[in-house]
């Protein structure tokens, strides 16, 4: 299996390569890919000096224009398709299909791939998009089980790309709205969970609350750690309780599936984290290789290693990991 990385500037795409990961993934400092937030991604420049850093590494660069063309400004979304094509972009990630008819259209010897912003959780849907588009590959919500890819696998061709590390998300990537009600703008439209010209950080009472375009998410006291405000990891008041009220903040980790994920032949591991800094993809990177060549020499012997979890363990986002949607032991 391949281990795909995130990139969210040139230090990273750099930590990324010389940790081990096969590909790096990244955008454009705008609104056609999903982690659109400032100071972060690539201009043309960055990019050209990254992929020739990639490509004298022998390792690919892959684009994510994976955000829905707004009413009006297509044009934006084609210019990222062009620019990235120019660019020596190895696959495109997109969503839109209406951008994958383009680059399809346009550049046609152009390796596709299905984003996990294109919700495709079954094997019609994946299908439909390769006889219309040509895709390569597609990128699985994080919402299926273990044995859901197995069988979604059975009946395609497209290869899978799951991901094996990072904040996780509880939605259906792609139909999250949450962030939509609050302030208007989505991953799926400008880029962003939650804009930062919405995010507010007030003292009150000798707490500090998190508001999002005015609503509050949390408060946290004064030695407590704060996360970026998002209404699926606030806490709220329910029946008198102050807790989490849709998802406790938590990483993915499918660590110990690796030699599992490898058996039914999903093609590539995704690490999450563009919006994460250098240091972190360094870590998790070199963890994930370690892992995933432990894997691929001795599957039936593999055991993941304590120093392996505890590195994970430190960067996973309130400092606690589960393997999510893909074992659920309950059933």
């Amino acid at each position: 299996m391949e281990l795909i990385a995130p990139a969210g500037n040139l230090a990273a795409l750099k930590a990324a390569v010389l940790a081990g990961a096969d590909a790096v993934y990244l955008g454009l400092k705008n609104a056609t890919n999903a982690r659109n937030f400032a100071g972060l991604n690539f201009t043309e420049a960055d990019i050209a000096q990254g992929v020739a850093f990639a490509r004298q590494h022998g390792r690919q660069v892959l684009f994510a224009i994976n955000t829905f063309a707004q009413p009006g400004r297509a044009q934006e979304w084609r210019a990222a398709v062009d620019a990235a094509c120019r660019l020596g972009a190895d696959a495109l990630i997109l969503a839109d299909p209406g951008v994958l008819a383009y680059a399809r259209q346009r550049y046609p010897q152009q390796r596709l791939h299905l984003s996990v912003q294109g919700s495709a959780t079954h094997a019609d849907a994946i299908e439909l998009m390769r006889e219309q588009f040509g895709i390569q590959r597609v990128v699985l919500p994080r919402v299926l089980t273990v044995t859901d890819i197995a069988r979604l696998i059975e009946k395609t061709t497209v290869e899978v790309e799951v991901f094996g590390f990072g904040s996780l998300c509880v939605m259906a990537e792609g139909r999250c709205l949450l962030s939509s009600f609050a302030t208007g703008d989505s991953p799926n439209n400008r880029g962003v969970c939650s804009p930062a010209h919405a995010v507010r950080w007030q003292p009150r009472d000798g707490q500090m609350e998190a508001r999002l375009n005015g609503l509050l998410i949390d408060r946290y006291a004064p030695d407590e750690p704060a996360g970026y405000p998002t209404l699926c990891k606030g806490r709220f008041m329910v029946e008198g309780r102050r807790d989490h009220a849709l998802e406790e903040p938590t990483s993915l980790n499918a660590l110990s599936l690796l030699p599992r994920l490898a058996a039914i032949g999903v093609r590539a591991i995704k690490i999450e984290g563009r919006q994460r800094s250098p240091a972190y993809v360094a870590q998790v990177v070199a963890t994930l290789r370690a892992a995933l060549d432990a894997a691929q020499a001795a599957p039936a012997r593999y055991q993941p290693q304590p120093d392996w979890q505890h590195t994970l363990a430190r960067h996973a986002e309130g400092s606690q990991t589960t393997q999510g949607a893909f074992d659920r032991p309950w059933k």
